[in-house]
């Protein structure tokens, strides 16, 4: 069972996982996520496409996810240096560090013991950059990069150097993944997908139809299909 809900920090979502079993698809989103898991942290970076998981029956979780832009602030490494990649939290910080934090969370409660690292780490985080959040919040809307780029009083070279630190990747990759999200939603509340194109800024339906196969592997019908079997493989967009 997988259930989440907004962190005692803005832009960081707390989740669990629990007894799931089975694999499933995590769909590129633009975050980053801190994961517990069988006594162990880890790092998942940003996704430039789908990734598998398997669930082993009875696995338990419990995680952080950073919006677009926040997790490399909040864990210290830039996030171009985990694209695509799970890395073990002790690879990136001292092992010490990293072992005192995953202790306290396999001696209780992990996500409580998450969500409170969270929180005291906002104040020693140093100061929060804007600029990624702003061109998160400009590429949902749809607006081109070199816009953004000359709003920001940027080239798109420096505006692309600045994206690859913040997000793992450059502007045009992550609008690419954030229309797909907002695709996603329209189309799970029902939206034909004919209209999802045109709402979420596609050229036309065969273009969303190409964008969401090459991001998520799979067409958009079989991810806002219900649910398999739990054996089966159930697409998801979170960790």
């Amino acid at each position: 069972m997988y259930e989440e809900r907004a962190a005692a920090v803005p832009g960081v979502t707390l989740w669990t996982r629990e007894n799931g079993g089975g694999s499933y698809r995590v769909l590129p989103d633009g975050c980053m996520d801190l994961i517990w898991h069988d006594g162990r942290l880890l790092i998942a970076g940003p996704d430039t496409r789908a990734y598998l998981a398997d669930d082993p029956p009875g696995g338990s979780y419990a995680g952080l996810r950073f919006a677009p832009g926040l997790g490399p602030l909040m864990l210290g490494v830039p996030a171009r240096e985990l694209r695509d990649q799970r890395v073990p939290l002790d690879a990136l910080w001292p092992a010490a560090r990293a072992g005192r934090l995953a202790d306290r969370a396999g001696g209780t409660d992990a996500a409580a013991v998450l969500e409170a690292w969270v929180v005291a780490r906002t104040g020693t985080a140093g100061p929060v950059d804007r600029l990624p959040f702003v061109v998160a919040r400009e590429l949902a809307a749809g607006r081109p990069v070199a816009g953004i780029a000359a709003g920001a009083r940027l080239g798109e070279r420096q505006l692309r150097r600045r994206c690859e630190a913040a997000f793992g990747y450059g502007p045009k990759t992550l609008g690419r993944v954030l229309r797909m999200q907002r695709a996603l939603e329209l189309a799970r509340r029902g939206t034909a997908f004919a209209d999802v194109a045109v709402r979420a800024g596609y050229a036309d339906q065969a273009h969303l139809s190409r964008e969401v196969k090459a991001l998520a592997g799979v067409p958009l019908g079989r991810l806002v299909a219900p649910a398999p079997a739990p054996s089966a493989e159930a697409p998801v967009t979170r960790r």
